[in-house]
């Protein structure tokens, strides 16, 4: 449980400073063709921690409910390998400033650790599965929204560089 706190808190951390180094002007801009702004990168990332989910029904877990963990890390955090996005948690292509999107993050993120408190995680959600994973309970619903987290953190930071010039 520790464990898991502090690395929400760190990929807070370093989601926060990732999208405060990117200049204002940048914000919006699309680095290089076939790619997103670092903007929408940022609304992706909010689209997919799904927080409400964790509150949804569940049922008991029949299997370890850490199972699937090691798996969605060896997936999300492999930067070799190309994914494509579902559409529901697609970015609208709005513009938006840092601000806006920071105070997004800190709001998912405060959400997200205030369930981590208090909820039982080892739960299985049943509102909601992750293509190719199946159900997943609440545990590993937060273990997935670090990884991806940290998969878009380094994305942004390579986009970070080429609009740095």
């Amino acid at each position: 449980m520790k464990d898991l706190l502090k690395e929400l808190q760190n990929t807070e951390t370093e989601l926060t400073e990732t999208i405060s180094s990117i200049s204002e002007d940048n914000f919006n801009t699309v680095p290089f063709d076939d790619c997103w702004t670092p903007a929408q990168v940022t609304e992706h990332i909010m689209n997919a921690i799904g927080v409400d989910l964790l509150y949804g029904e569940t049922k008991q877990t029949a299997r370890r409910y850490d199972d699937k963990i090691a798996e969605t890390a060896k997936l999300f955090l492999n930067m070799d390998i190309k994914m494509q996005s579902p559409d529901f948690i697609y970015p609208s292509g709005k513009q938006h400033t840092r601000e806006e999107m920071l105070g997004i993050a800190k709001e998912k993120f405060d959400r997200l650790i205030q369930a981590v408190k208090t909820l039982d995680l080892s739960l299985t959600c049943t509102v909601f599965e992750i293509p190719g994973f199946g159900e997943f309970t609440r545990l590993e619903f937060v273990w997935f929204y670090i990884f991806h987290t940290q998969r878009h953190i380094f994305q942004l930071k390579n986009i970070a560089k080429v609009l740095a010039g």
